[in-house]
């Protein structure tokens, strides 16, 4: 299966539906050490050879490789979501931006700025903070958080939204 290299999902992931028998996962950093500093490795999630460590999609199927961790995951809890409103540019497949600087802690495009959740520096650290073109879409089970889908790549971030 393909990843990146131009492809654009249709469409986002779903919301999470548990197993029966869910395995339990480490209690994680608290989501307000804007440090970057998070206490557990975050697993990888290369599926098949050639596959990214990040989290990513397949362009076969447009499947969400690692968005499985379900809406009571504390790594993506916020205090207060949507503190800085919500984000009111397009959102999905017909809808590229460019980013045009930054790093993983504030980054913008036309006008809108973001971070990226620290439990996912890692999966961000080959992007181009001036030149690669992402794909906002909403996350289904993550309250405050958008998915930031990196064009060239096929990977993704879950994204907060700063303001305009």
């Amino acid at each position: 299966m393909h990843v990146g290299g131009g492809h654009i999902p249709a469409h986002g992931p779903g919301p999470y539906h548990a197993p029966a028998q869910a395995p339990a996962r480490e209690a994680p950093a608290n989501r307000g050490d804007r440090g970057g500093k998070t206490k557990n490795a975050r697993p990888s999630y290369r599926d098949q050879t050639g596959h990214p460590e990040a989290p990513h999609v397949h362009a076969e199927n447009d499947r969400w490789v690692g968005h499985d961790s379900g809406p009571k995951d504390s790594h993506y809890h916020l205090d207060s979501p949507w503190d800085h409103g919500h984000f009111t540019g397009e959102i999905g497949r017909g809808h590229i931006y460019r980013i045009e600087g930054g790093n993983r802690e504030r980054f913008w495009f036309g006008g809108f700025f973001f971070d990226v959740a620290p439990y996912d520096y890692a999966s961000c650290g080959d992007w181009l903070w001036r030149s690669d073109d992402i794909v906002i879409y909403n996350d289904p089970d993550h309250i405050g958080w958008y998915l930031a889908y990196n064009v060239r790549l096929g990977t993704y971030v879950h994204v907060e939204y700063l303001g305009y």
